[in-house]
């Protein structure tokens, strides 16, 4: 099964999945030519998601915008009504989270700190070189604030982003009117998105369990059949989600409030069913219908906080069943019971992923992480050279709207937005798109209320088309920006070229001092990455046969000692798996930069799909073992942790590794036959065959 590389698993070579073609590379003298086409990096940024559109987003984007530049008019002053309906827009777009009391992280810290940074900049508004100066100490202040989290991610960018304006933008007097504006419309918005906090309550963790069930129903009936690890994939994404949500709350809550408690409890006993799944795939016998619409039905029941009794499987255990058939009924029959059980034992619940520290303590351990770590530092430089240089060059020569260039430097040097090529790229022809919409907006329509119509159509349009990637946000965004625009400068249609202009150039720093400067921004480093999840995969694997707290030590030459309980190993699963869905997303990232990082991306992932199997298959034999099969032997145990180790450890001190053919010996009948499979195939994978360059001698992808 670890021995091949099933293609569903692999980036596909060819975007546009058509599988003709010659196949021996020498075709006939008469084919037709082919027809050239863009490379596959650039495709996937083009190719729109299928994310669903956020309609109740959409709606909130649209009146949360309209309405303010409404206000500006009736009093006239449409200058207001623009910079309020300016701070609106960056509300709009940090309107990301489901959660009701997320929502308040995810937009007002950061136009506070959007505020802040408005204030700042206009102190140094028109003062030359002071201007280059503060703004290349914020960026450098923002960029390490992006290393922290999604909120002070965005926080450090609004921050940088208002600065920005505020520096090169002038800002009506006293100084305190323009933040409190960006203020009002970025809290306008806020307010849109907790109007129904009221009467749905606690609906968005409530629909992040049942997605999780009914993740999990699906990935019971892929079981055994090649959609699996697929499906393990979204499982994997869904309990991340659920367990931030509820967790996160349950770090505000000062009881034990009987609601969360219970979903924090329907949570939990959904962890035996996620772990009995793989046990049942690497049976290779699909499961019956039965079980995975007995999940479903566990799911309807957690989305509409109700008991049910009907979803109680009714038949008796299956007489000759397999350990893993019977893991997964036992797993179901506690799920069903827990889901149907109205009043929780509050204190019979256990965190198993661990609560969150103390909000005091957590932003304590994230500054002196942030000032201790090198990431942090290069990024922070990073994009501190970028914007003084951005903005030295604008002091030296002339150029109209010339903030322009430093907001666009801003949005594209995102590491955790994704590739910086890549954005760079996409915010280009984003931009030219959406002149084209702001060219058609700025020439045919008249200054006054018609903007407010026209905001209502094209604000909605910024969260629907975020949903589909960043070309697309930057093509909504545009007219969006231009319409304010023209109502702050007066200057219609002279808008597009000067901002056409300053985007090229804030794509072109971006490109030569944020990217091509900076050898790790192409040298990817997910080899690094990658190796430090080998090594948790080895660890797990010794944690999850290491013999019960009350059983003796095993002896010091095996490797294998007293271990931990099972909510411990179920702690180290689920971060081994958030750890890999992370490394996951940097391949992703890394498959839309153009050669050689692409190409070495796409090389690797079958390495990952295969340790991704090395996991699901310890969790396979633990489970059988708990379930009737007889335990492994403690030097069986000590063979595959040496050998992953081995793999971690050579990923880490060569830059090209060779095939190494795992020699693992033991009973090919017993419960870690499956487990030694999974582990020779990511031995023998462990280096990608040699590909031919362009000079016609092999090459290898380093790691």
């Amino acid at each position: 099964m670890g021995e091949h590389s099933d293609p569903s698993d692999t980036p596909s070579d060819n975007p546009s999945g058509n599988q003709g073609g010659n196949r021996g590379g020498a075709g006939p003298s008469n084919a037709p030519p082919r027809r050239p086409t863009a490379p596959s990096w650039l495709l996937a940024g083009l190719r729109p998601s299928s994310a669903p559109i956020p309609w109740a987003a959409v709606a909130r984007a649209s009146v949360g915008m309209a309405v303010p530049l409404a206000v500006g008019f009736a009093v006239d002053q449409p200058a207001y009504g623009a910079l309020a309906s300016m701070g609106a827009l960056y509300g709009v777009i940090g309107d990301t989270a489901d959660a009701y009391r997320m929502r308040i992280f995810h937009i007002a810290v950061p136009q506070l700190f959007g505020a802040v940074g408005v204030t700042l900049g206009a102190l140094v508004f028109d003062r030359g070189w002071w201007a280059v100066g503060v703004l290349t100490l914020l960026a450098l202040v923002s960029g390490m604030m992006s290393s922290i989290g999604a909120v002070a991610s965005s926080s450090g960018l609004q921050l940088l982003l208002f600065s920005v304006l505020g520096a090169g933008l002038a800002m009506p007097e006293p100084w305190w009117v323009a933040p409190l504006l960006f203020l009002l419309g970025g809290l306008f918005v806020l307010l849109l998105s907790l109007l129904a906090w009221p009467l749905r309550g606690m609906e968005p963790e409530r629909a992040a369990v049942a997605g999780t069930y009914r993740a999990v129903a699906d990935l019971l009936a892929a079981a055994g059949r090649q959609e699996y690890d697929t499906k393990r994939q979204a499982v994997t994404d869904s309990l991340n989600v659920a367990y931030d949500l509820i967790l996160a709350r349950r770090a505000r809550e000062h009881g034990r409030s009987e609601p969360l408690v219970r979903l924090l409890a329907q949570l939990n006993v959904v962890i035996p069913l996620v772990e009995a799944a793989p046990a049942a795939h690497l049976h290779g016998r699909p499961l019956p219908a039965a079980v995975p619409d007995a999940v479903r039905k566990l799911a309807d029941a957690v989305a509409e906080g109700r008991t049910d009794r009907a979803t109680e499987p009714d038949r008796p255990p299956r007489p000759g069943a397999t350990s893993a058939e019977r893991a997964v009924d036992a797993a179901l029959r506690h799920a069903t019971s827990v889901v149907n059980h109205s009043e929780p034992d509050p204190h019979n619940v256990d965190d198993r992923l661990g609560r969150p520290a103390a909000l005091r303590v957590r932003a304590r351990r994230a500054t002196r992480d942030v000032l201790l770590s090198e990431d942090s530092w290069r990024y922070g430089l990073r994009l501190a050279l970028c914007i003084g240089l951005s903005q030295a060059l604008v002091s030296l020569i002339p150029v109209p709207r010339s903030y322009w260039v430093a907001l666009t430097v801003t949005f594209i040097l995102k590491p955790d937005y994704g590739s910086v090529f890549s954005r760079a790229v996409l915010r280009a022809l984003g931009t030219v798109a959406g002149l084209v919409v702001a060219a058609a907006i700025l020439s045919h329509v008249a200054r006054g209320w018609w903007d407010v119509a026209v905001m209502l159509v094209i604000a909605g349009i910024v969260p629907a088309m975020t949903a589909k990637g960043y070309a697309f946000q930057t093509a909504a965004i545009t007219p969006v920006i231009l319409l304010l625009s023209d109502l702050l400068s007066h200057e219609g249609s002279g808008l597009l070229l000067p901002r056409f202009v300053d985007s090229m150039m804030g794509c072109a720093i971006a490109l030569i001092a944020g990217y091509l400067l900076w050898p790790e921004s192409w040298h990817t480093r997910i080899g690094d990455r990658l190796a430090d999840a080998v090594e948790e995969t080895a660890e797990y694997v010794r944690c999850a046969f290491a013999p019960a707290p009350d059983a003796a030590d095993a002896d010091a030459a095996t490797g294998v000692g007293t271990g931990p309980d099972q909510s411990e190993r179920v702690r180290t699963r689920r971060r081994i798996y958030r750890d890999l869905s992370v490394v996951r997303t940097e391949f992703q990232r890394a498959l839309t930069e153009p050669p050689p990082t692409g190409t070495r991306a796409r090389a690797w992932w079958p390495l990952l799909v295969a340790v991704e199997r090395v996991v699901d298959a310890t969790t396979a034999a633990r489970v059988r073992v708990d379930h009737g099969a007889p335990p492994p032997a403690p030097a069986e145990i000590t063979a595959i942790v040496r050998q992953l180790r081995e793999l971690a450890d050579g990923m880490r001190s060569s830059a090209v590794l060779v095939e190494v053919r795992a020699e693992l010996g033991g009973d090919e009948k017993g419960v870690l036959a499956p487990l030694r499979q999974e582990v020779r195939g990511a031995r023998a994978i462990a280096s990608p065959q040699r590909r031919t360059g362009l000079t016609g001698r092999p090459t290898h992808p380093p790691m």
